[in-house]
């Protein structure tokens, strides 16, 4: 099957125009949104061809999916710090200075709203935060061979909940979480998970049992 549009990963010369044209895509989302992304005008900015960004993305959901793609590989490695709660911090604070970005920001909230109307962008959105779970989900399963959460604990949701406040705030208020409130998510999904919330599995019935 041949690969999608933007997806196979060059060397040399054809490496250098990914580039340029990812840039270029990246910097117009941030300034004029979705619907202001034009492959012309990218080629235009990127200084390439109309037709090598035609022929090798052919549409702006191909170009949004190799640009997901290329955020996920650049993506700064997740810290380890030696404690769960220290980990989540770690990471709350880096989802708050990408969303904080005066480039980053705005092209969050650009790639979001394509993904609410576009399949493709959305499939690709999920794939870039599979990647990204996926790098931060042995800080929690750090956690329970320490004995800092219980067995059980879905790895994978604990880092989500860290993060969904903070895009939550960013999409309702139309401003970037500060400090405090990176904190305060990373904090909260920490004490969730020690409470046995993420724990997975059948369900436990916790109240009153009936008298024989």
């Amino acid at each position: 099957m041949p690969a999608e549009p933007g997806t196979v990963r060059p060397g040399g010369r054809t490496a250098r125009v990914r580039a340029a044209v990812l840039r270029a895509a990246g910097d117009l989302l941030a300034e004029q949104g979705f619907h202001g992304l034009d492959l012309a005008e990218v080629a235009r900015r990127a200084e390439v061809g109309k037709t090598t960004v035609y022929r090798r993305w052919g549409s702006v959901p191909g170009l949004m999916a190799d640009l997901l793609a290329d955020m996920a590989e650049q993506s700064l490695p997740r810290t380890d710090t030696g404690s769960a709660l220290g980990d989540l911090r770690a990471n709350a604070s880096l989802v708050r200075r990408t969303l904080a970005d005066p480039r980053q920001g705005p092209l969050f909230r650009a790639v979001l709203a394509a993904a609410a109307c576009d399949d493709r962008t959305a499939g690709a959105l999920r794939r870039f935060y599979e990647i990204r779970v996926a790098e931060w989900a042995p800080c929690v399963e750090q956690g329970v061979a320490r004995g800092e959460f219980p067995p059980g604990t879905d790895a994978a949701a604990v880092v989500r909940a860290v993060s969904a406040p903070l895009y939550y705030a960013l999409l309702t208020t139309g401003t970037a979480p500060g400090p405090a409130a990176a904190d305060r998510a990373a904090r909260a999904a920490f004490a969730a998970a020690a409470a046995g919330v993420y724990v997975t599995g059948p369900a436990t019935d916790t109240g009153d049992q009936d008298l024989p």
